[in-house]
């Protein structure tokens, strides 16, 4: 291979499908490709597609046909969710020469017809890589939520072995990457345990700062937040509630109420002080009624939540919800969508601005104008500051004022030295 074969990696979706990435990366880089951002021209393109909306299914056939623009002569490679689901109509549309399914992912380089060479990934970390390496520790779902897709193209629940995940955890400390993120389809399903796999990559590694990517209130065991007296664990908890009205939540299949809801995040704040709780949020449900839709949206009032991301249904084939009675109008999506949204960016703004005057350390990622970068806290607050050094890949304190950026759509701070 021509080591100056250049590929670009473009993700769309979940932390799952981040981390994934990240890996297929990693194995391209380690045969000596040379990763570049997906707006430069690559001789191999690659998205690694999404399928959980209609919109995800757009976006995807989108970027496929603008990687084809960009460089005419480059190999385009269509992976994930969506290729997994609908290969025929990416054949039939023709904005991909090659169509794979996720189980490939493992298999990329050598599906590629790359030769393997030796070289040394432990030291090396590039440039086109997050700060935040994502990790997967488990694919697949066992639960049916009446409107998910996702159990019919990541399949039934399966797991890393805990060995396996510690040494890719201490494989990353070794490339540079200063915080870690567990993620899955459904880390909670996460077998043999959780908690021990937290406690052994806390005892067994060095990493600096270690994020669980989403967790179900049901998942909340005494055990798991008492992991938390450790300061490396991030304070932030992405819970997904989907409704706040208990109707919804039936129809949907999912295995809470907003009893067992709110009584987790009770439990969540008390163990963890300053922790942020994010949320994904749905509205539009087949037959959602305009007062479970109050409810909804009084609910995620009282939940406080530090951010929200609010989308609307969209049906999936084969999905029991596809088939109800009572879609909602799109237009009526739109406007429920814009109500959410509205609280979500109100809640943004006033979780950050509990912490002015505060010192927190931050993980500095990314310069986004000259001398300004930005980052995130462990409870995950996005801020931003003004360094004439490279502060890329540092974890180093700031003070936080009250001041939202708007341009920025963050927190202003200043750096303590």
């Amino acid at each position: 291979m021509n080591n100056t074969t250049t590929v670009a990696i473009e993700t769309l979706g979940c932390k799952l499908n981040q981390a994934e990435s990240e890996s297929m990366a990693l194995q391209l880089i380690e045969i000596g490709y040379r990763l570049v951002s997906p707006s430069e021209p690559a001789d191999i393109y690659i998205l690694n597609t999404c399928t959980v909306t209609s919109t995800a299914d757009r976006k995807s056939r989108y970027f496929l046909r603008l990687a084809r623009r960009r460089n005419p002569h480059a190999m385009v490679v269509a992976i994930g969710c969506y290729s997994d689901r609908a290969a025929a109509e990416l054949v039939r549309l023709k904005c991909a020469d090659l169509i794979l399914v996720n189980n490939d992912k493992e298999n990329l380089p050598s599906i590629l017809e790359l030769k393997r060479r030796h070289t040394s990934s432990d030291t090396y970390r590039s440039d086109g890589l997050r700060t935040r390496s994502m990790i997967k520790i488990q694919e697949g779902c066992d639960h049916y939520c009446s409107y998910c897709i996702v159990p019919y193209v990541r399949g039934r629940e399966r797991s890393q072995t805990p060995n396996d995940i510690v040494a890719e955890v201490n494989a990353r400390v070794r490339m540079g990457f200063k915080e870690v993120v567990l993620t899955g389809t459904k880390i909670g399903g996460y077998r043999p345990s959780l908690e021990a796999l937290i406690r052994r990559i806390l005892d067994e590694t060095d990493v600096k700062r270690l994020r669980l990517s989403s967790l179900q209130p049901q998942d909340i065991a005494d055990g798991l937040l008492g992991l938390w007296s450790d300061t490396r664990l991030c304070r932030h908890l992405h819970l997904p509630l989907q409704s706040g009205s208990d109707p919804v939540l039936r129809h949907m299949n999912r295995p809470y109420n907003t009893i067992d809801y709110a009584s987790a995040i009770v439990r969540i704040r008390k163990a963890i002080p300053q922790v942020s709780i994010t949320t994904d949020i749905m509205v539009g449900f087949p037959d959602e009624t305009e007062k479970e839709f109050a409810e909804s949206l009084h609910f995620c009032k009282r939940m406080a939540f530090a951010n929200m991301h609010v989308f609307p249904y969209s049906a999936r084939p084969g999905t029991a919800a596809a088939s109800m009675p009572e879609q909602i109008d799109e237009r009526v999506k739109k406007e429920r969508s814009k109500a959410m949204l509205r609280l979500s960016r109100e809640r943004v703004i006033q979780f950050g601005r509990q912490f002015r005057s505060e010192t927190l350390p931050v993980l500095w990622e990314t310069e986004v104008a000259p001398g300004v970068w930005d980052g995130l806290t462990d409870n995950y607050i996005h801020v931003m500051t003004h360094s004439s050094k490279s502060l890329n890949n540092q974890i180093a304190d700031a003070r936080l004022s009250d001041t939202y950026n708007k341009n920025f759509k963050c927190i202003e701070t200043t750096l303590v030295s």
